[in-house]
């Protein structure tokens, strides 16, 4: 007896060696997979462990030493996974690996893991179409959202896993299937996330049989339809994602019983109705309505709700008064009521607990004054009710909140100072006032608000002096005085202002000279001093400035206009002291010489054009035989101009300098010319022929100019289109400065940029040896111009061609973004979110989700910004041969990340040692912008502060002021 069980003891142990054996085994092998990208992780995965592989990082075994569980979530995995090996741990139950960055395909052998109970492959970078895995009957977690899958789901797989109690499928482009039938017999679902992944149709009524669901996420989906009535039987629910679908139709009647909702989004649709149904949600902490067609009040009850922190209704149709008890009884964190029809006063209590970050109202039509209450509500970062007709003085305290970022108060009717306590707003970035009755002097301490960027103040009746301390203001962009009393002199401290490009203090009573500290601001664009009482010469040191617009018109200015200031015609009517030699409507400036020394300077002026006009007829005998065909086609054509901008040439000007030897550049919609007007001024032209009988020699070249496809020209959509654009004004965008047109063609004239494209300065023969703190500073002025075409324009513009042919330079290598014939103009009524027919862009730089989806908004820039920000940093381009068949420099660069050594390897040779660090701070910026998911992407104005935030030391310790960081709304 002892004998026999001896043996059976034996072969046991024999057993479990064999089986433990093998389980290590397959670990090594997976260690060995995963070594050369990932050292350190699995360390402790030795063949000669003292406790065995049970004591792996992440293995958990059963009492036979079989491996139960491999949880290696969030180790920075990278890499392909060895699953073809891993269905030999038959014991296997979990295999969490989410959240790492590991690539390839899985392979259908998966389908063996038949004892799987949770499988997380959630959070990577895989690719390829997730397997049939029918066989995975035991299943009860599945994550594998946001992973990269494509192709179509085996949705017929998930009826043999009706134990499911997770499905987490979202954020994948799978292809567009109506919402599956198979979802909905999953009765022990507690969990349902397919956001993103291509879901269509409505949702089915059978969604109501789901009655264990906690979480229901069906968002950024093409739903349509009304949201079904079955929902009110999901009583468990806690969050409701429905947002940015084209639902229609009200809340259910009933779905009040959902009480046990915390968070629920249905914004971006076209939901209608009152909000009567959720007036019994008790416990809700955010609810998210934005963008939707809902009317009637919003019902009081909301304000009692205990835990409500987040309340966002913009853009509806809602009317009545905000509940005047919001946020009393909770710690309230936001609401947004913008674009409505509310009335009545802003209620009190919603800082009451001194949480409260954001508070906006903006376009409505409240009454009442702003409640002394905010005025402590030191947590508050935006406080915007512009467009209301609110009154009364604003608390003092509001000036100075210590966070607050920007203070909106536009067009309303309040009256009174500001006060000193603006001093304590440090974080302040944005003051907009205009349109209000504001009055008194403006206090010295505005100017211990120095993170200031933007001060609107026009249109009010402050009085007094420009105090001289605005000139701390190092960061301030924008200066909006006009239609005030300011009197007194223009501090000369204002030259300090180094980032200042808009100035204003039109229609005051301002006296004195214009300061000459004025020219030394290298990026001013628009100077408007007109209508004061300014004396004294016009400061030579304005010539330095290369303004879009000057107005220096109705003051006392006396002396000679400076000669290159003679294009800005009537910059300098209604001043009767002034003259000029070349302003035809000026009286003539008298030399002190005498009349004796002005007629030798008038004959000698008179042979001297003799010789020139002389040389000039030569010239042009010589070039009219080879330019009179393109002379003809140009005349025969009717042309009408749109100027955008104060232009110093005429159509004529244009039109005589469209001849060969000025030709630059040949595209395949026209040509680009370089004109040098007789003030020396040079444009680029581009001629767009819509004429399909035109033949051009075709071959690349860089421009300042939109590429436009031929129909385009002439359409309504084009007039339409470049309006619109004209009328952009900031430093790192190319400027239009009008087009002139006719019937066949189209001129658009352009700025010139003598550098040409930053393509051009990294990979053609015109390369040249770019340092680092040059390819930064193309960096953060290109970032800077797509943040205010995303975020600083009246709707977002989105470029959708950004890459290095597109950014321009000038004599200083400063950068301006070029090229807008694909740009997009985005309707607000859409969700961000833009649908084409025709996949936009160049190979290279296009969005993973613009081609598979041919959706498009502000993210597929900020994607194709990255790639610019890799071509910076390695000096590769986009598709290089070595990078492989198929492959472009994000999967290189990807593929690369392996080591701090391969890292550094990238990076471009002619990048000086002392720069490289900084240059991998850039790289890490250049990798978020090109997540594969849109939703992973930072918005350009995060881009912004992070290229900021990796400025590198100067040589010389200049730093740049780094702007703030302003919220919008």
């Amino acid at each position: 007896m002892s004998r026999s069980f001896g043996f059976f003891s034996f072969l046991v142990f024999s057993l479990f060696s064999f089986v433990s054996s093998n389980d290590l085994q397959v670990l090594l092998n997976i260690k060995s997979s995963l070594l050369d990208s990932n050292p350190g992780v699995l360390d402790s995965w030795k063949l000669n462990s003292v406790s065995g592989h049970c004591s792996f990082t992440g293995v958990t075994c059963d009492s036979t030493s079989s491996v139960t569980e491999i949880d290696l979530s969030r180790q920075g995995l990278s890499g392909q996974f060895p699953f073809a090996s891993l269905c030999d741990l038959k014991s296997l139950e979990k295999l969490s690996l989410g959240f790492n960055s590991l690539s390839g395909t899985i392979p259908s052998d998966m389908n063996n893991c038949t004892n799987l109970t949770y499988l997380d492959l959630g959070n990577n970078l895989f690719s390829g179409t997730f397997p049939e895995f029918s066989s995975l009957s035991h299943l009860q977690h599945l994550y594998l959202n946001n992973s990269a899958f494509s192709g179509v789901f085996p949705w017929k797989s998930l009826r043999n896993a009706k134990g499911l109690v997770v499905l987490s499928l979202g954020d994948n482009p799978f292809d567009t299937t109506p919402f599956p039938e198979e979802v909905v017999s999953l009765k022990s679902l507690t969990w349902l996330y397919l956001s993103n992944c291509s879901i269509t149709g409505q949702i089915p009524p059978a969604i109501g049989d789901l009655t264990e669901l906690r979480n229901l996420e069906i968002s950024d989906s093409d739903l349509t339809g009304e949201i079904p009535p079955e929902i009110v039987k999901l009583t468990k629910l806690r969050q409701l994602e429905l947002y940015n679908n084209s639902l229609t139709g009200k809340f259910p009647r009933g779905f009040g019983s959902l009480t046990n909702l915390t968070r629920l989004d249905a914004s971006m649709n076209y939901l209608e109705g009152d909000l009567t149904e959720l007036r019994s949600l008790t416990n809700l902490v955010s609810l998210q309505l934005f963008e939707n067609k809902l009317s009637g009040e919003i019902p009081h009850e909301f304000g009692e709700f205990e835990d409500l922190v987040n309340l966002s209704l913009y853009t509806n149709n809602l009317t009545g008064p905000l509940p005047q008890k919001l946020g009393s009884v909770s710690d309230f964190d936001f609401i947004d009521a913008s674009e409505n029809q509310l009335t009545g006063p802003i209620p009190p209590d919603m800082c009451k607990r001194g949480k409260m970050k954001d508070l906006l109202l903006l376009q409505n039509n409240l009454t009442g004054s702003i409640p002394e209450s905010y005025s402590n509500c030191l947590t508050l970062e935006r406080f915007r009710v512009s467009d209301n007709s609110l009154n009364g003085t604003v608390p003092a305290g509001l000036w100075g909140l210590p966070r607050v970022e920007i203070i909106d108060l536009t067009v309303n009717n309040f009256e009174g100072p500001i006060t000193a306590d603006v001093k304590n707003a440090k974080m302040l970035g944005t003051l907009y006032l205009a349109f209000n009755k504001f009055s008194d002097d403006l206090p010295d301490e505005i100017g211990d608000a120095e993170a200031l960027t933007k001060v609107e103040l026009n249109d009010n009746r402050f009085s007094g002096k420009i105090p001289s301390s605005i000139g701390k203001l190092k960061r301030l962009s924008s200066l909006k005085m006009q239609s005030n009393g300011f009197s007194g002199n223009i501090p000369a401290s204002i030259g300090s202002c180094s980032m200042l490009s808009d100035l204003n203090m039109a229609q005051n009573s301002l006296s004195g000279e214009i300061p000459h500290t004025l020219g030394s601001l290298p990026t001013l664009n628009a100077l408007n001093l007109s209508d004061n009482k300014l004396s004294g010469r016009i400061p030579e040191s304005l010539s330095s400035l290369r303004l879009s617009l000057l107005d220096l018109s109705n003051n006392m200015l006396s002396g000679r206009v400076p000669q290159s200031l003679s294009s800005y015609k009537g910059s300098f009517d209604g001043n009767p002291g002034l003259c000029s030699m070349t302003i035809k409507s000026f009286n003539r400036c008298i030399n002190s010489s005498g009349s004796h020394r002005d007629t030798r300077v008038f004959v000698l002026c008179i042979v001297f054009g003799l010789m020139i006009l002389l040389a000039s007829l030569v010239f042009y005998l010589y070039l009219k035989k080879s330019e009179k065909k393109e002379k003809r086609t140009l005349r025969r054509e009717s042309w009408s101009i749109k100027s955008f901008r104060r232009m110093s040439f005429t159509e004529d000007d244009i039109i005589d300098s469209i001849k060969e030897e000025n030709l630059i550049g040949r595209g395949g919609c026209g040509d680009v010319y370089r004109v040098v007007l007789g003030d020396g001024k040079e444009l680029a032209v581009k001629h767009i022929r819509s004429s399909s009988t035109d033949s051009f020699t075709r071959k690349n070249f860089s421009s300042a100019m939109p590429i436009l496809d031929e129909k385009e020209g002439r359409s309504k959509e084009f007039e339409t289109e470049v309006q619109t654009l004209s009328s952009i004004r900031h430093l790192n965008v190319v400027k239009l400065y009008c087009s002139i047109t006719s019937n066949d063609s189209s001129l658009l004239v352009y700025e010139y940029l003598p550098n040409g494209s930053l393509w051009d300065k990294l990979h053609s023969c015109k390369k040249s040896n770019l340092g680092w703190e040059t390819r930064y500073d193309i960096a953060l002025g290109a970032a800077k111009g797509l943040e205010y075409l995303h975020h600083g324009y009246e709707r977002p513009v989105i470029h959708r061609d950004v890459k290095s042919s597109n950014i321009l330079l000038d004599e200083s290598f400063k950068p301006r973004i070029a090229d807008f014939g694909l740009a997009k103009i985005l309707q607000t009524n859409n969700g961000g979110l833009d649908s084409t027919h025709v996949v936009a862009g160049t190979y290279g730089y296009i969005a993973p989700e613009y081609g598979y989806a041919s959706k498009v908004n502000e993210k597929c820039d900020v994607y194709s910004f990255g790639v610019v920000v890799m071509e910076l940093v390695t000096g590769k381009k986009p598709i290089e041969a070595e990078f492989g068949e198929s492959k472009d420099i994000v999967n290189w660069v990807s593929n690369n990340l392996k080591s701090k050594e391969s890292v550094m390897e990238i990076v471009d040779k002619k990048i000086g040692e002392m720069y490289r660090e900084d240059a991998i701070k850039m790289l890490r910026v250049a990798i978020l912008c090109t997540a594969r998911q849109p939703g992973l992407r930072p918005t350009m104005r995060s881009v912004v502060q992070m290229i900021e935030d990796a400025e590198p030391c100067r040589l010389m310790g200049i730093v740049i002021s780094k702007e703030s960081d302003v919220k919008s709304k």
